[in-house]
C-alpha cells in the first residue's frame, strides 16, 4: 500500500503541449506505485498559470512534488503552496524575479523561439501562438518520428504572446524547494545552455544530461524524465 506520506506528482506541461505529452512518463511513475495528477496549464499568463496550478496542489492532501516542462516550468516557479517538497524541470524555464521566458530564451545563442509561429488575436485582446505545424518537427521534436510529431503537431495548445513576455513573479519556488533539471542538449527552442544556466543558479541538487533531446523532452525521454521524478519522490 503506498505511503500516506509517499508525495503526489503533479505534471505540468508547457507551450505548444498537452496534458498527454506527459503519457510515457505516467505510465512508469504508475508502474512505480507514484499517485500522478496532470495539470491542465492554461498558458494563458504567467501569475494566472501559477495560481490555477497552486489551487489544484492546494486541493491535494501530502507532500507535493512539481515538475515542469518548457513553460511550465516558470508556472511551478511561480506556485504558492506549503507542501512542496520538491521540484524537477525537464528542459524547463526556472525564471528569476522579473524574468521572462522570452528573455530567458534570448539571453543565450541558439533559439529559435519566435521563429515560426501562427498567432491569432483573441476577442480579449491577448494574441494565441502556435509552432507552424510545417516547422514543429526540427522546432520542436527532432528526435521523434514523422508520425509521433504529426499527432503532437495537431494537437499542440497555444500560449499567449502575453504569457511567454510576462516577468516572473517576487519569489521563484526554486530558492526555496530542493530543485532537479534534465537538459534537453539539442533543445531549438531554449537552448541547453540557457538550461544549464538556470540548473547552477538554482543549486540543482541532480543534473541529468540527455544530449540529443529535443525540446518535447517528456515524450522523447520518458524513461530519464521518471528516473528524475522518482528521485525527487524519494529524496526532496
Amino acid at each position: 500500500m503506498r505511503s500516506l506520506q509517499s508525495p503526489t506528482i503533479v505534471l505540468v506541461h508547457g507551450e505548444f503541449a498537452e496534458s498527454a505529452s506527459w503519457n510515457g512518463v505516467i505510465d512508469l511513475l504508475a508502474a512505480a506505485g507514484q499517485r500522478t495528477v496532470a495539470a491542465a496549464n492554461p498558458l494563458r499568463g504567467l501569475a494566472a498559470d501559477a495560481g490555477a496550478v497552486g489551487d489544484l496542489v492546494r486541493s491535494i492532501e501530502g507532500p507535493i512534488v512539481l515538475v515542469g516542462h518548457g513553460y511550465g516550468g516558470a508556472v511551478i516557479t511561480g506556485v504558492v503552496a506549503d507542501d512542496v517538497t520538491g521540484l524537477v524541470f525537464v528542459a524547463g524555464y526556472a525564471p528569476d524575479a522579473g524574468e521572462s521566458c522570452f528573455t530567458l530564451a534570448q539571453q543565450f545563442p541558439g533559439s529559435t523561439l519566435g521563429e515560426h509561429l501562427d498567432a491569432v488575436l483573441r476577442a480579449d485582446e491577448t494574441t494565441d501562438l502556435s509552432l507552424v505545424q510545417a516547422h514543429f518537427h526540427a522546432e520542436f521534436a527532432a528526435d521523434l518520428p514523422e508520425r509521433e510529431v504529426t499527432r503532437l503537431a495537431t494537437t499542440q495548445r497555444p500560449i499567449t504572446r502575453e504569457a511567454l513576455l510576462e516577468p516572473a513573479g517576487p519569489r521563484p519556488l526554486w530558492k526555496a524547494v530542493p530543485s532537479r533539471f534534465l537538459i534537453a542538449g539539442n533543445d531549438r527552442l531554449l537552448p541547453a545552455t540557457a538550461q544549464r544556466f538556470m540548473a547552477e543558479r538554482a543549486c540543482a541538487r541532480r543534473v541529468l544530461e540527455r544530449p540529443t533531446a529535443s525540446h518535447a523532452a517528456p515524450v522523447s525521454e520518458p524513461v530519464a524524465t521518471a528516473e528524475l521524478i522518482l528521485e525527487a519522490a524519494r529524496h526532496g
